[in-house]
């Protein structure tokens, strides 16, 4: 049996989604704080949380109970109250057995100060007297002070820098090259321990422009970040000025450089007059003051008490109160409201385990964040396999996203046929029919299942989709059903997976397909065929299962002979289009554009010589 795994990633939509009801619950973890700013582990093992206090002390929370004696105090040294104070704490790489650990807080002259303390012989308890300043970093005014620390997957201190505050960011600081104000920074500092590094393959380094710290530019506030501890990906909540909170992402294979945009935008929108966006990161998500007035950036949830939440960006408001989950399912995010809470949020946490935690500041309170058992799907999150448009077509294959699908990341796939109706545990129905699956899969983080369609909901307007793991079951999600939805299956979401006839090798830049030639093509959603198969079971080879409605296929606008439509021999789900490379056709890569019964699916690019 031959498998393809359906889905991949292009174009980013975002969609909110109002939670019906609450997705996530509070438990109250620790209260009695004193204005809570940052929550981390150590990594040690200990499972203790420490707990980050705006005027300059952390406590530890262990055992279900808050230790009354410090593990450090710098009230002292700082002054906390409005944006000021005590903001992050970071845990180096092997802590256990360095024991020594780094905070971020403003001076009494209202300065940031990263500096390195060490603990005692008690690991419970840090001497007051260890404090080494890294580094100082002047601030203009007394807002925007960024605050967070956290050492990424690289092994170096990630530093969130805001613009230096006021409004509007007079000083241009978070554009300018020279200032470290409305940065992310990335330095070195456990290498050598007596001074702070460059990490050399920092973005500027040799451009004497730049300040060589500088790992991205552009921000204005951006008080919470984390890195997701499965993929390495960066997650930023930028607060903003008047209009728009944003989160921006960066995957982890990005080399760094990227401008955020402020103060030449807010979100996805000009700042400044007849701004242009060329050369701007946008952010995959902005929302308004009816949501919110100041963003709290969370975590992706990588725990194992909630499989629902599993792979979701957990993050919410200050002003508000409210938390999102936000995530990345084909070709969209999905967004979603999950509780609307009376918290003023100031910061999430992470234990050892992937629990994520949520503060409230001046309750002086830290919850923690569980979800349901069940797996969790969305509407918009059922798509075709090939083209990721929403809804599905009676017989064709589909992809649905969700979490709580498949906890461990690789490929369970399907080995006979008729297609099962479970695998790896897991279950889907299409108006209480089992649907066939393909393969129940997790790359990255993003879980998926294919299946085909049953062909017995035609004629329905709507499809109930449920699905079920390990007994629990996902509330239903509806979407519409369709009589044809064609698209092109791709190999990177831009070429066409198409074969040259007489060989069957693929086509290629190295091997174009030539004028004359006979090619043929995989797509899905071509609707009902003569001589069906029955769903589950592999399209036929005599007779054939010829699509019931002529496909019109052109490449580069030109029309190509069509010698057969209809289901792939030897697959499930899958329609497989043989034609004739038009004599007429343009060379080098050219769009291969498929529609079914009047309706034009998106096209795909195919190198002709």
């Amino acid at each position: 049996m031959r498998f393809l795994l359906l889905g991949t990633l292009g174009t980013i939509l975002v969609f909110p989604l109002p939670a019906q009801e609450p997705a996530i619950r509070l438990t109250r973890v620790a209260s009695g704080l004193s204005m809570p700013t940052d929550i981390q582990h150590a990594g040690d093992g200990a499972n203790r949380l420490f707990l980050v206090q705006q005027g300059g002390r952390i406590h530890i929370l262990k055992g279900g109970a808050v230790a009354p004696a410090p593990f450090l105090d710098i009230s002292s040294r700082t002054r906390g109250g409005g944006e000021r104070g005590l903001l992050g704490l970071a845990f180096p790489p092997e802590y256990a057995r360095k024991r020594h650990f780094y905070i971020n807080y403003t001076n009494l002259q209202g300065h940031t100060v990263i500096a390195r303390y060490r603990t005692t012989s008690n690991p419970d308890v840090t001497d007051p007297a260890s404090e080494q300043i890294l580094l100082t970093i002047d601030q203009p005014y007394s807002n925007h002070n960024g605050g967070q620390l956290r050492f990424g997957p690289d092994g170096y201190l990630w530093i969130g820098m805001g613009d230096g505050g006021s409004g509007g960011d007079p000083q241009n600081n978070a554009q300018s090259k020279q200032s470290l104000l409305g940065k992310m920074l990335r330095v070195d500092v456990e290498s050598d321990l007596t001074q702070v590094r460059i990490p050399p393959d920092n973005p500027f380094v040799g451009d004497s422009s730049y300040q060589p710290a500088i790992w991205a530019l552009g921000l204005r506030n951006p008080w919470r970040f984390s890195f997701d501890r499965a993929t390495g990906d960066l997650w930023i909540a930028d607060v903003g000025q008047n209009r728009a909170e944003e989160i921006d992402f960066q995957p982890a294979a990005n080399r760094g450089g990227e401008n955020y945009g402020w103060s030449l935008m807010e979100g996805l929108e000009c700042y400044r007059p007849a701004c242009s966006a060329a050369g701007l990161v946008l952010p995959v998500l902005e929302y308004g003051r009816s949501e919110g007035c100041s963003v709290t950036g969370g975590f992706v949830y990588r725990g194992s008490r909630s499989p629902a939440l599993r792979g979701t960006y957990l993050y919410g408001d200050y002003c508000s109160g409210r938390i999102w989950g936000l995530r990345r399912e084909g070709e969209r995010w999905v967004n979603r409201l999950l509780l609307d809470t009376e918290l003023a949020i100031s910061t999430f946490g992470e234990d050892e385990a992937g629990e994520v935690y949520v503060a409230g500041h001046g309750g002086g309170t830290v919850d923690v964040i569980t979800g349901a058992g069940a797996p969790s799907v969305a509407a918009v999150s059922a798509v075709n396999a090939a083209s990721g448009a929403n809804g599905v077509v009676p017989g064709s294959l589909a992809t649905v996203y969700g979490t709580g699908i498949r906890e461990a990341d690789g490929v369970t796939a399907a080995t006979r046929f008729p297609l099962p109706a479970s695998l790896d545990g897991v279950s889907v129905t299409v108006n209480d029919r089992p649907a066939p699956l393909l393969a129940v899969a997790s790359r990255a983080g993003l879980e998926q299942i294919n299946l085909q369609v049953p062909f017995e909901i035609a004629g329905a307007d709507k499809a109930a989709i449920v699905v079920t793991r390990s007994g629990a079951s996902s509330a239903p999600v509806e979407v519409p059903v369709l009589a044809a939805q064609p698209g092109v299956f791709t190999a990177n979401g831009t070429d066409a997976i198409v074969v040259h006839h007489a060989d069957n090798t693929l086509v290629t830049r190295e091997r174009p397909v030539e004028r004359d030639e006979f090619v043929y093509f995989y797509a899905t959603g071509l609707g009902a065929v003569e001589n069906s198969p029955g769903t589950g079971n592999p399209g036929p080879r005599n007779p054939l299962a010829r699509t019931r409605s002529l496909a019109l296929v052109t490449l580069g606008g030109v029309p190509c002979e069509v010698l057969y439509s209809g289901l792939a021999p030897d697959f499930a789900g899958l329609y497989q289009l043989n034609v004739r490379v038009p004599a007429g056709a343009p060379s080098g890569d050219v769009d291969l554009a498929l529609t079914m019964e009047n309706v034009a699916g998106r096209s795909a690019k195919v190198p002709v010589r």
